[in-house]
């Protein structure tokens, strides 16, 4: 009688499972909820719609205010504490792309960072830069750093001779010139414009400093055109 009863429950039972397990409508509890209703938006922006048309109350996503990202936990390091961000290379940039963009860069006379932070920014760009750049550029912006003294390399330029601002210093370790590379897989977005920032504090007289525009070289008067032609004309080579 015992076995019977437990045979009928346990059929019973089975058959409840079974009927419950085949409902349309959504369950009453979904521990990953990101595995089922996948959503496509940015960690810690706020989505309109979470998790499908269902119910259920995902504890963590409603004590974020909505955000399914978390800050970084303390002792962790944090990728991108600047919210400063490069626009995506989704393809490989034009020559004309590249001048274009370098000179529209020399128009940026600021950083996006915070200017409360501007001190502190611009002694974390020193130790950037010469831990990074002073190699070639010199700790005196040089270009004799001692890469260069070696005889290993030439042709650096030095700061003070060159038409730049901080933009145009940002865009040159992102997108390098010349002879120079990129080194965006070096410095991260915000550090790289310590480092510009602390270039054109330490070489250029300021952060906000600005390009001098170009500049032709004056003709000499007529009078000293004939003079010096007179005199390489009459005047035997030795």
């Amino acid at each position: 009688m015992t076995k019977n009863i437990f045979k009928i429950t346990a059929i019973l039972g089975f058959a409840a499972i079974s009927l419950s397990s085949c409902s349309k409508q959504n369950p009453p509890l979904v521990y990953f909820p990101d595995m089922y209703f996948p959503v496509a938006y940015d960690p810690l922006e706020k989505a309109e719609d979470a998790y499908s048309k269902h119910q259920n109350e995902i504890p963590l996503f409603v004590k974020q205010n909505g955000a399914t990202g978390l800050s970084p936990v303390n002792g962790t390091v944090a990728q991108n504490r600047d919210g400063v961000a490069d626009e995506a290379a989704n393809t490989a940039m034009k020559t004309d792309d590249y001048i274009a963009g370098y000179d529209a860069s020399k128009a940026v006379t600021s950083s996006p960072l915070d200017p409360a932070n501007e001190a502190k920014d611009i002694e974390r760009g020193k130790v950037l830069f010469n831990q990074v750049c002073a190699a070639c550029h010199g700790t005196g912006g040089d270009g004799q750093g001692p890469i260069v003294v070696s005889g290993a390399y030439s042709g650096v330029p030095k700061y003070a001779d060159r038409q730049i601002t901080v933009g145009s210093v940002h865009y040159v370790l992102t997108n390098g010139r010349n002879a120079m590379g990129s080194y965006a897989g070096q410095l991260k977005p915000g550090d790289r414009w310590r480092v510009a920032m602390y270039v054109m504090s330490a070489f250029k007289g300021g952060v906000n400093a600005t390009a001098p525009a170009a500049t032709t070289a004056a003709a000499p008067a007529p009078a000293a055109d004939a003079k010096a032609a007179a005199s390489e004309t009459t005047t035997p080579k030795k």
